[in-house]
This record gives structure tokens, C-alpha cells and sequence, in this order.
């Protein structure tokens, strides 16, 4: 069954994806960001080239070629799925895939609005029995 990892309270939900990517990347875990949109894939795609500070996380988007041996793919649609190890929603929605995933990692910024989307994601996992786990950011120092 899918654990799931809800990282609430980010100051910067892309920032927060790169540095949980690099985390995931020392671990051997191969990682599939789900963006909301194609602004926020290139938003994320120009950061990961530039994360961390001295290199660089391997990734690019679903449609490339080298998708399937690349370790960090990002994608908005979530419509070709070349691994099945972590996944990062930044979507609002719960994908309806996740369950194929060994882990989804559900990153949560400080809107309101965010914050009471992601109560009810948190709900609708919990009710069906997914190990869930939470890591308060602003906790981590």
C-alpha cells in the first residue's frame, strides 16, 4: 500500500520539491513531480538545473526520450508514468493514480485556501486505511 508523506506549511513549494528531490536522489529513489501546470513544470525544470547551488538534480519532463532512465521527471498531466517510486503532488487534487506508487508526497503551502484542500486530501486517504505520515515545515529549523 502507498505511504503517504504530507510536507505542510512550505514557504516555497518549489524550492521544497528540489530539496525533498536531492533527499530522495541520495536514497536511490527515482521521483515523478506532478506540477499543476506547464508555467509551474518550467518554473521547477530551471530550478532543478540550478539545485543544489553546486550542481545540479538529473530531470526532465514526461515526453522526453530519456524519460524512463532519467531520475526525476516532471509532468503536468500525469499521462505517462515511467516509474512507480515517489511521487510529488503540487496539484490541489489528489492524482488518481497515486496508488501505484510505492510513496506520495503531498507538498502543502501556507494559503488558507491550500491548507483546506489539503485537509480534505488527508481525509479522503485516511478513510481509505493509507499510512499516512506528516512533517511540519516550519518545525524543521
Amino acid at each position: 500500500m502507498t505511504r503517504i508523506d504530507f510536507y505542510t506549511h512550505a514557504q516555497d513549494k518549489l524550492q521544497t520539491a528540489c530539496r525533498l528531490s536531492a533527499k530522495a536522489l541520495k536514497q536511490g529513489m527515482r521521483v515523478m513531480i506532478l506540477t499543476p501546470d506547464a508555467e509551474t513544470s518550467r518554473k521547477l525544470d530551471d530550478m532543478l538545473w540550478r539545485y543544489p547551488p553546486t550542481g545540479f538534480i538529473p530531470h526532465c519532463r514526461a515526453n522526453d526520450p530519456v524519460a524512463p532512465v532519467t531520475p526525476v521527471i516532471i509532468d503536468e498531466n500525469g499521462e505517462a508514468l515511467a516509474h512507480d517510486e515517489v511521487l510529488f503532488n503540487l496539484k490541489n487534487v489528489s492524482p488518481p493514480f497515486f496508488s501505484r506508487f510505492q510513496r506520495l508526497v503531498e507538498i502543502v503551502g501556507t494559503d488558507d485556501e491550500e491548507s483546506r484542500e489539503a485537509r480534505e486530501r488527508f481525509r479522503f486517504y485516511r478513510d481509505r486505511g493509507y499510512e499516512i505520515h506528516h512533517h511540519k515545515l516550519e518545525d524543521a529549523g
